[in-house]
């Protein structure tokens, strides 16, 4: 049995984007384990520790050798394996060449059932840990993949990666593995944080590095994800009732745009909050990665937390430029939805001419043209009466009206919640206004059901004309593909005429499609 050491490799790279980054250390463990396996390294845990600019696998105690292995392997019956002349058949080549020996090596002998068999021994000898590794490492670093992400080249180098690779850590123990990419080869240092810890630092083991990168100012993302939430909590604690809003796709990606987090809060200007709050956040968490904080009714604060890479005596300059940066885009945020407020949704409704839903099936105002015909077919269908027929005939009229607005075409995700706003102000009652809001729901498995009947309405219309539309032309949803997401919206229908509607689909099916 060979002695064990521990293993470590170490990519250290320029900051690479979160969700590359994510992706890779899903592959960068199983690569490792997946290779060591097969090479026939006995190893322990695999761990893999990333941050903005390394990527690290970090192996316990892996084999500085292979075992010397002595393998037998029976094949087919003696009297199969050879003919009468003694000559191998092709049963017994077959085998023998599967086994990696040549056929007039192969044994002939008795087995424990008294048939004679013939036997492949093949001995394979111990074979030293280090240049596995290095194939290994260098292997994997060509060998991970960055789905949606170009890789770069840097110098005069042809391979590629997602962010130039600045240095590479390689330990088998204390010794240096030797690992070259690009223009980079393998040594016993690591790099710190930027700021808090620049420059080279030596590793002298794979047991020290954790503490090695935290002495540099660097975190592992398990060490970050914690830092961070309890900041959150402690920001939550000291303003009773309040709830930083952490949406779960922008907090994983504040978890790997720092090395070494501290929670800040930061305010910005009372006029902002005349702003719908919805292009308010979406400003702040999609363009800064800030969270907004509400408080006990669920309004929002002037109040926003601030992850920093940085340590807390740099706070008051950091909370400064931050609070420069959001006023900056909470102006423009407040400058769309001022503009637009300028013009009428019908207006905006007529502008849809030149915008195209599909190739095929023609512009989007055409669109909202079968959507109120769909909407009072259903109200009929459902005897709704005069009035909410009414309501949800104005509704699907201007539903899509803000799609060419200013703030729509900035914050994409708030189609429809825009549109319930400027309806508001145009003076809609709050049954037209909610439907324009809600009628995109549920967009998503869980997701709410439009508050009010109208805006059910109009979600069942706007759902089943796109339907209708895709399956006329002869693109319905394949196995693999659904590109135009007609099984969500089919059982948002089922969901809605379940729950609130329930009426008969078939005639409104038939009807979608004469609309076309």
């Amino acid at each position: 049995m060979a002695d064990a050491k521990d293993f470590l490799f170490e990519i250290g790279t320029e900051e690479m984007p979160s969700a590359p980054l994510n992706n890779a250390v899903k592959q960068l463990g199983t690569m490792i384990a997946k290779g060591l396996d097969e090479a026939g390294l006995a190893h322990g845990e695999v761990r893999v520790i990333s941050s903005p600019r390394r990527l690290a696998a970090l192996v316990a105690n892996v084999a500085t050798a292979t075992d010397e292995v002595h393998e037998v392997k029976r094949g087919p019956a003696a009297n199969i394996a050879f003919d009468a002349d003694g000559n191998a058949t092709k049963a017994a080549q077959g085998f023998a060449r599967k086994f990696g020996v040549a056929a007039e090596d192969l044994v002939r002998r008795e087995d424990t059932d008294g048939r004679e068999y013939v036997f492949a021994e093949k001995n394979i000898p111990s074979a030293p840990a280090t240049p596995i590794l290095t194939a290994l490492c260098e292997k994997t670093i060509a060998g991970l993949q960055w789905p949606n992400y170009r890789s770069q080249r840097w110098g005069h180098e042809h391979a590629t990666f997602v962010r130039p690779v600045r240095w590479i850590c390689c330990l088998l123990g204390e010794d240096v593995v030797p690992v070259s990419f690009a223009d980079v080869t393998s040594g016993n240092t690591t790099r710190g944080h930027r700021v808090l810890g620049p420059g080279d630092h030596v590793v002298a083991s794979p047991a020290v590095y954790e503490q090695v990168l935290e002495d540099a100012g660097v975190l592992s993302a398990e060490r970050r994800r914690e830092a961070i939430l309890a900041g959150i909590a402690e920001v939550e604690a000291a303003r009773p009732g309040c709830h930083v809003d952490t949406p779960k796709k922008v907090f994983e990606e504040v978890i790997n745009l720092c090395e070494w987090p501290t929670v800040l809060v930061g305010t910005f200007d009372e006029e902002f909050l005349k702003v719908p709050h919805e292009i308010i956040c979406e400003s702040m968490l999609t363009n800064q990665r800030y969270f907004p904080i509400y408080d006990g009714e669920g309004k929002l604060t002037r109040e926003f937390v601030v992850v920093s890479n940085s340590k807390p005596e740099n706070a008051e300059r950091v909370i400064d430029g931050n609070e420069r940066v959001v006023r900056a885009r909470l102006d423009d945020a407040k400058f769309f939805y001022e503009e637009d407020l300028k013009i009428s949704l019908d207006e905006f409704r007529d502008r849809l001419a030149k915008v195209a839903f599909q190739e095929k099936l023609g512009s989007v105002l055409a669109k909202s043209e079968r959507i109120e015909q769909l909407a009072l077919a259903i109200a009929r269908e459902a005897h709704l009466g005069a009035h909410l027929a009414a309501d949800a005939a104005r509704a699907a009229h201007l539903c899509k009206a803000d799609l060419v607005s200013n703030a729509v075409v900035e914050f994409t995700s708030q189609q429809g919640v825009m549109g319930g706003y400027y309806a508001t102000a145009m003076g809609e009652n709050d049954e037209v206004a909610h439907a324009i809001r809600d009628h995109y729901r549920p967009r998503f498995a869980g997701d709410e059901l439009p508050e009010g009947t109208a805006g059910c309405i109009v979600a069942c219309a706007d759902k089943l004309d796109t339907i209708a539309g895709i399956f006329a032309i002869g693109e319905p949803p394949t196995g693999s593909s659904d590109p135009y997401a007609l099984r969500r919206a089919a059982i948002g229908i089922i969901n809605i005429l379940r729950d609130r509607l329930p009426i008969d689909p078939t005639s409104l099916i038939e009807f979608a499609l004469e609309l076309y």
